[in-house]
């Protein structure tokens, strides 16, 4: 039984096991801590050893960083030349591990994966980087991805990054119109998709989709797509190619094309508290640096090791810990097209026993959905090739953290609850598997090179750290580190006014985090408009333009409300123009519309018709009283008397009693 102790925030400590600690590449709390003051202390000794330790270099840098957070001009590793996809295929082969599997692809129906040598995966991505430069696609070209999880998604990002064309990957589930919203920003001539897609069973119509999406976009030069399914789809002569015929014809031997370490990898887009996502640009070698040394550390990657991150390369998480991160360690990573309960809510476990996992990295979501269904299923397999589990997305509650542990750790496997951003470019606060006591709901420490402060949100001051005692306020990091964004494309304002004015001096997370006696840290979620639903970010802004451009409505407001399987839920309050009146069909027309815009995945879980919303006689609108409205805690509303109506929250509170019943 694991040794549990008392703490103050969560229920239970977990000491570390010393079966976690042997062998492990940071082996106690005391090694930890030594090592995390020199890396702050001296962040450019740190980094700079590193670099040189852990990646190719084809030139060497001259400077480790220069710049600052304060001025937003940072730039790592300056004058040095690399690529990635050297760094992730071609040392590995040069090194005489060619038939080393790269990546498992575990399909949507179980017993038909397929394995790929890092030798093969560097022919095939040779291959389509040739077919780019074939057609026309040159070093800065953006180039945007909308696949399903197959592995041709990661051999397209690998050469995109081997010809020196940035890389904007949409997660397959947005809408048309959200993905052309992606196209038109960054100017995509170039898409990458296939027939359809596979997920649980059912089909999902990609092509389809980016016809819609790029039907307005007559600067698309080429539409490549690969074939999953063998449907039938429409091919727009001139611009669609089936890839497959374009591959047969092409030497699979592509140079690297000489990077310097800022040059753009990839635009990857996320949601904000405003309506436009944002393009977030990450640079070549501070990026590819950190999702390697985080992957290798915070797994602790060992060789043999079978690494599983069940994630989506459509969001930051496959980005740096499907593709990126493990293959820059030569470690072998699997791709998961399917879903948890697909065929049945014993899946994972069922990949975690046919590939002999070691590290499995999920989003809390998918446990508690499997939660639901018992501890049975976890019990049929044989998970004794686990030594570590993880989970991302979305901070972990308790319970979750505890079954998560108990069934599927079995009580031996430490759980590595992460924290980080798509801004991050990889995980900055993490227990280290031999080092950290673990805390249910609690991310921890801070990771090597991040330099953690916690802020009072309104004057802006340290809330300093006293042993013994708890302080919460705004988390912040007070020093640059290698992967972190560096700007918002074509938006260097909007970057700025986000990430580093609202504390200057400091990156602003835009997250709230209670800090232990212990000094450990309780991410507590956003502070400012953004939802986490199943641990996407989704800003309540995208949610409330998609409505009011409906016929229908004058107004609306959503805001998140806890959600035991999706961590937040989406409630929408909708205003309707005169002349309308709320039917089942109107409110089936704007969940309809939500997902046409956004995607299924933003489907609101409550649409809540009313005639006016809670503003105070300025005309703010009072998002605080809509989230304890739907949360279903009315008694906890406080004083009302400042809103320019207070009736109006009495006929809020008594529609919403119905609704939630």
């Amino acid at each position: 039984m694991a040794e549990e102790k008392g703490s103050a925030v969560g229920e239970v400590v977990h000491e570390v096991r010393s079966h976690s600690s042997k062998g492990a590449h940071v082996a106690s709390l005391e090694k930890y801590k030594k090592l995390h003051e020199d890396s702050v202390r001296d962040p450019s000794g740190y980094w700079g050893r590193l670099a040189r330790r852990e990646l190719k270099w084809m030139h060497d840098f001259d400077k480790v960083k220069i710049g600052s957070l304060k001025n937003g001009d940072l730039a790592w590793f300056v004058g040095g030349k690399l690529n990635v996809s050297e760094n992730c295929l071609d040392r590995w082969v040069e090194e005489g591990r060619g038939d080393d599997v790269a990546i498992i692809w575990e399909k949507d129906e179980p017993g038909q994966a397929v394995k790929y040598t890092y030798l093969e995966v560097l022919h095939k991505v040779c291959q389509i980087a040739n077919v780019m430069r074939k057609f026309g696609v040159k070093k800065g070209d953006p180039v945007t991805l909308y696949m399903p999880m197959i592995p041709e998604a990661a051999f397209v990002m690998l050469a995109c990054a081997r010809i020196g064309a940035p890389h904007s990957v949409v997660f397959a589930g947005f809408s048309a119109e959200a993905l052309r919203a992606r196209v038109d920003d960054v100017h995509s001539k170039w898409i990458f998709t296939a027939d359809e897609g596979l997920r649980g069973g059912r089909t999902i119509p990609l092509k389809k989709t980016v016809d819609d999406a790029i039907s307005s976009c007559d600067f698309v030069n080429k539409c490549f797509v690969f074939k999953r399914t063998g449907a039938d789809v429409s091919m727009t002569e001139g611009r669609d190619l089936w890839m497959e015929p374009e591959l047969e014809g092409q030497r699979p031997y592509c140079p690297p094309e000489v990077m310097d370490a800022e040059d753009p990898l990839f635009y990857l887009y996320t949601s904000g508290s405003t309506g436009k996502p944002k393009g977030l640009m990450h640079s070549t070698a501070g990026y590819i640096l950190y999702a390697q040394t985080t992957c290798k550390i915070i797994f602790d990657l060992r060789p043999g090791d079978v690494y599983a991150c069940v994630a989506d390369v459509g969001w930051i998480t496959g980005h740096s810990y499907i593709v990126y991160g493990p293959l820059a360690n030569g470690t072998t990573t699997l791709m998961f097209e399917s879903t948890p309960l697909y065929p049945d809510a014993g899946r994972y476990w069922d990949v975690v026993e046919t590939h002999s996992v070691t590290q499995f990295y999920t989003a809390p979501t998918a446990i508690r959905a499997l939660m639901r269904h018992g501890p049975e299923p976890t019990e049929k397999y044989d998970l004794s090739t686990l030594r570590i589990l993880g989970t991302v997305g979305e901070p972990i509650n308790p319970a979750a953290w505890t079954w998560y542990f108990k069934h599927v750790g079995k009580e031996r496997c430490a759980i590595i609850d992460t924290y980080w951003q798509t801004e991050t470019g990889g995980i900055i606060v993490t227990p280290l598997p031999g080092a950290t006591p673990l805390k249910p709901g609690s991310a921890t420490l801070p990771f090597f090179g991040i330099d953690l402060e916690v802020l009072d949100p309104q004057s802006g001051k340290v809330v300093p750290f006293v042993e013994g005692e708890e302080s919460s306020g705004v988390l912040c990091v007070k020093s640059a580190w290698p992967s972190m964004t560096r700007t918002v494309f074509n938006n260097h304002e909007r970057y700025m006014n986000t990430y580093l004015k609202p504390y200057p001096g400091y990156y602003f997370t835009g997250d709230g985090v209670t800090r232990d006696k212990d000094g450990f840290f309780f991410v507590t979620g956003r502070v400012d408009d953004v939802l986490n639903v199943s641990g996407h970010r989704i800003g309540s802004a995208e949610i409330e333009s998609a409505l009011v451009a409906h016929d229908a409505v004058a107004e609306s407001a959503c805001v998140g409300f806890p959600h035991e399987v999706k961590g937040e839920g989406i409630a929408c309050y909708v205003i309707l123009k005169l002349g309308n009146e709320e039917t089942d069909d109107l409110i089936k027309d704007l969940r309809n519309q939500i997902r046409s815009v956004i995607g299924p995945f933003a489907s609101p879980d409550y649409i809540v018709i009313t005639p006016a919303l809670p503003k105070t006689r300025s005309g703010k609108l009072m998002r605080r009283v809509l989230r304890k409205i739907i949360a279903l805690e009315a008694d906890q509303l406080g004083d009302t008397s400042t809103l320019a109506d207070p009736s109006v929250v009495d006929s809020l509170i008594e529609k919403v009693a119905t609704l939630r019943k």
